[in-house]
């Protein structure tokens, strides 16, 4: 059955609210309220666009985001794009449960280990329960989360408190505050194809889905940077204590943290089936869970920027490639082993990435590398044409 606009448009909601949205915001604050926001916008703009394409990519093929990207790379190359995303999943999991129980031991005192435990239990029971059990309590702490969001909205933009001027000593630049930004749309590329192929109308449920997320997680971003700005605290557990929560704020954060990390936990474990067939979702969901929790109990994770710098990294030129040959150039290479021209072209824009991130420019790295590995296809494409179609003269 085909899923509606209005459906999609829910589903990118619930994904844009999120704490990880909220804790990245916070580091912000150094720039001040104006130019954390200008940042936070252009961020979202530019990983926005990314992130329309690749869904509609999905839309218009009928192809799972994996299935998607065999389109430009072969059959072994989405293999290896899809065991990327396992790992990336693995390490959003491991990040939340360690945020989320950071979050948890400032509200109600526990050895940080103890609460590692608790927010991986619970995810293990979600992931045992299964995706068609727990659909009303996701939807319950969603809308607790989204509350909480409105509250701190009064708090934050309602107050003579709001500094605009700056709330910090400039440790993040503007162009890395862009990039903050755009990593989050990028670290749902690998996922958004998967409901846009299923749409009734892929076009307008893509543009949607991605208005939605845009719009809702530089509401997130916002909330996390003019609270920050407003308590002088970047930990969320004292941002909501200051805002008068209480010990509500303990339910909702554990709620949240477990009902959206079982999402990463869970499409980790769909990504590992499409690597084989010996592979069963659930019980390497459940893996991945274990791991995380042992992972955050055991490592500090408190700065995950590098971590955001390399989804960006790796995705921006993979989005890209896609992009030209979807688009532009009408290539499927889907039914090759491993289309190997692509591949170093995705090597030269993930190269091309990490360079430009020393350079601080003002738009950040991924536009710039997004339409220089663009580019470099229709190049090399034109090249490879010409050297095709050419004859010696007799």
């Amino acid at each position: 059955m085909k899923s509606s606009t209005f459906q999609n448009g829910l589903i990118w909601f619930g994904a844009a609210v999120s704490l990880a949205e909220i804790l990245t915001g916070a580091s912000f604050a150094s720039l001040g309220f104006f130019n954390g926001f200008a940042a936070i916008l252009i961020g979202h703009v530019i990983g926005g666009i990314l992130l329309f394409f690749a869904g509609l990519i999905g839309g218009r093929s009928g192809r799972s985001s994996m299935e998607s990207v065999k389109i430009s790379f072969g059959f072994q190359g989405g293999l290896f794009f899809a065991l990327l995303n396992v790992l990336q999943l693995t390490g959003w999991t491991a990040i939340m449960i360690y945020d989320g129980a950071l979050a948890a031991g400032q509200i109600f005192k526990a050895g940080h280990w103890v609460w590692c435990m608790v927010i991986g239990g619970l995810i293990l029971v979600w992931i045992l329960a299964g995706v068609k059990n727990l659909g009303w309590l996701n939807r319950i702490a969603m809308t607790a989360l989204l509350v909480l969001s409105l509250v701190l909205c009064k708090v934050i933009f309602f107050s003579d408190s709001l500094a605009v001027d700056g709330a910090g000593d400039g440790a993040v630049s503007f162009g890395a505050a862009v990039e903050l930004a755009v990593a989050m749309p990028l670290s749902w590329l690998p996922l958004i194809s998967d409901y846009t192929r299923e749409a009734q109308k892929p076009f307008q449920a893509t543009l949607v889905s991605t208005l939605v997320y845009s719009a809702v997680s530089v509401w997130m971003y916002t909330i996390g940077m003019g609270a920050a700005i407003f308590t002088g605290e970047s930990n969320i557990a004292v941002i909501m204590l200051k805002a008068g929560l209480g010990a509500a704020a303990l339910v909702i954060l554990v709620l949240s943290t477990v009902t959206t990390t079982f999402l990463d936990a869970w499409s980790a474990g769909i990504s590992a089936e499409s690597l084989s067939s010996l592979l069963p979702g659930k019980t390497v969901a459940a893996g991945v869970a274990i791991l995380g929790t042992f992972a955050a109990a055991l490592f500090p994770m408190d700065d995950i920027s590098g971590f955001l710098y390399l989804i960006g990294s790796v995705f921006a030129p993979m989005a890209a490639i896609q992009i030209a040959d979807f688009f532009l150039l009408k290539r499927d290479r889907s039914r090759t082993a491993l289309d190997w021209r692509n591949f170093i072209i995705w090597c030269v824009g993930f190269a091309a990435y990490r360079a430009l991130m020393r350079l601080d420019l003002l738009v950040g790295c991924t536009l710039v590398d997004m339409l220089f590995t663009i580019l470099l296809c229709a190049l090399i494409d034109r090249i490879a044409g010409s050297a095709k179609f050419s004859h010696p003269t007799k």
